[in-house]
């Protein structure tokens, strides 16, 4: 059989890689299981202008088999999501998107892995914080997560100590939380919170 090629007369412009312009933004959204995440997301799609994702980290579980993983293997499967995920983030943003990603940076190889994968100057990294007491709470009200998982969680996701803003919603709703949000974009301080961590742990 002869090769099929691509006929000569073909439009270029078919065969043209698209310029999508300049790296997106990403605002990384930084807390335990049960934090709000995931509601402050959904608030800032309503609230900001232009063009934004959401790329939650459970999208990504949710695509896998729904086969058995062994005990010994769990760790394993879930470090590779974490790091095919990264990937997935920068590449979005790398082709000009605007993301909004719902993440715990629960291990420390998470936040060193994103720091070299994200452009620092356009990475928004944001603080979502909450009690442990009322995440316990919410753990029990909602019944979908995993008992115990937010305390597994709470002295790591923010032991780096650095954020560009920090919101509590055991305080303000998910849309003030969004609001407050919005509103620091403006005015990110310079140099970001990843340009810094980069320097000071890279």
């Amino acid at each position: 059989m002869a090769d099929t090629q691509i006929p000569d007369t073909a439009d270029p412009a078919h065969a043209d890689i698209p310029d999508t312009g300049s790296n997106g933004t990403v605002i990384l959204l930084n807390g335990t299981s049960s934090s709000g995440k995931s509601s402050i997301a959904g608030e800032l799609l309503d609230l900001l202008d232009g063009t934004w994702f959401h790329m939650p980290v459970d999208a990504f579980h949710a695509m896998r088999c729904k086969g058995e993983i062994a005990e010994e293997d769990l760790q394993a499967e879930i470090d590779r999501t974490a790091k095919g995920f990264h990937r997935a983030v920068a590449g979005m943003a790398a082709a000009g998107n605007n993301l909004v990603v719902d993440y715990p940076l629960s291990r420390r190889w998470r936040l060193l892995d994103l720091l070299d994968q994200l452009v620092p100057e356009d990475t928004v990294l944001v603080g979502v914080r909450c009690p442990l007491p009322e995440l316990e709470r919410r753990e029990i009200e909602r019944g979908d997560r995993q008992r115990g998982l937010a305390a597994l969680q709470y002295d790591h996701v923010h032991s780096h100590g650095l954020h560009d803003v920090d919101v509590d919603t055991s305080t303000d709703s998910p849309r003030e939380c969004a609001l407050r949000i919005r509103e620091t974009l403006p005015h990110l301080p310079r140099p970001t919170a990843f340009e810094t961590l980069r320097r000071r742990l890279r």
